[in-house]
């Protein structure tokens, strides 16, 4: 099941919906938040019209309710993140595997959200004297247990659809470090190699990450080309090595040469 699957099948299961309730719904699944006035200004309505709508999704349990605004409802982000962990496993286990032969022991490195970056998480498990410091509560769960390994997790608002931690504080928790590796990874890459997520306050995130490592690995599996997401994290060309299952897009491929980043394909090791 897809997330746009999931996302239909969750607003069509409501009698009665207008379009401008289905519309708030879709930007919430864009977004991850939608605030009240934001919503009123776009849509040309009023914040107690809005109000209404979210109560209405609140009820049907599409959205949650929190201070100032509404997002996807927990149960319905949960499918989603459950679908996203198991699609594309085999290719995600081959890239994380791959990421881990480039890490030594005793390295430093930022782990951001996602299920390809905890692929690369699984795979450091041998290593030792690891600093890992993430926003992931997934990869700090699943590296804790292992005594060669420290982790460091940010503060900040945990994200209730994937354990991720975004918002300000986390993005001042990681402008406090300078280290070795950044492992990350993305929602989407557009055919002009911008790397592109739903989540404004996760973009803000990765982007400290990417501005405080020496070396920035952008971990995504070929699907990641043929979606699309509204929010602008930077460039591939801000990159130093793109580890992937295959790429079939030229014009990545030529801006992955033009600006000396490593291109590396799972594939090529089967």
């Amino acid at each position: 099941m897809s997330h746009d699957e999931i996302h239909t099948d969750s607003v069509e299961s409501i009698p009665g919906l207008n379009q401008r309730q289905a519309g708030i719904v879709e930007m919430a699944r864009a977004r991850g938040f939608v605030n009240i006035d934001a919503l009123a200004g776009s849509l040309g309505v009023t914040p107690q019209t809005i109000r209404r709508d979210i109560n209405r999704l609140c009820e049907s349990g599409v959205l949650a309710r929190y201070h100032g605004g509404a997002s996807l409802a927990p149960n319905t982000r949960n499918i989603d993140y459950r679908a996203r962990k198991l699609a594309m496993q085999d290719e995600k286990d081959r890239i994380g595997r791959l990421v881990a032969r480039h890490i030594p022991d005793g390295a430093s490195l930022f782990i951001n959200i996602g299920t390809t970056t905890e692929a690369v998480a699984q795979a450091l498990l041998q290593h030792s004297g690891l600093m890992v410091i993430t926003n992931n509560i997934n990869v700090a769960n699943l590296m804790r247990a292992y005594s060669g390994i420290e982790v460091v997790i940010a503060g900040g608002q945990v994200r209730h659809s994937d354990g991720g931690i975004v918002g300000e504080a986390a993005v001042d928790f990681i402008r406090q470090f300078k280290v070795d590796f950044a492992v990350i990874g993305v929602s989407a890459i557009d055919e002009d190699g911008a790397l592109l997520d739903f989540d404004f306050r996760e973009v803000k995130v990765a982007q400290a990450i990417m501005a405080n490592a020496r070396h920035i690995i952008l971990v995504a599996d070929a699907t990641k080309f043929e979606r699309t997401a509204p929010v602008r994290i930077g460039h591939i060309s801000q990159v130093h090595s793109f580890v992937t299952d295959r790429c079939d897009k030229p014009g990545i491929r030529r801006i992955c040469a033009e600006h000396s980043v490593r291109l590396v394909e799972a594939a090529a090791f089967v």
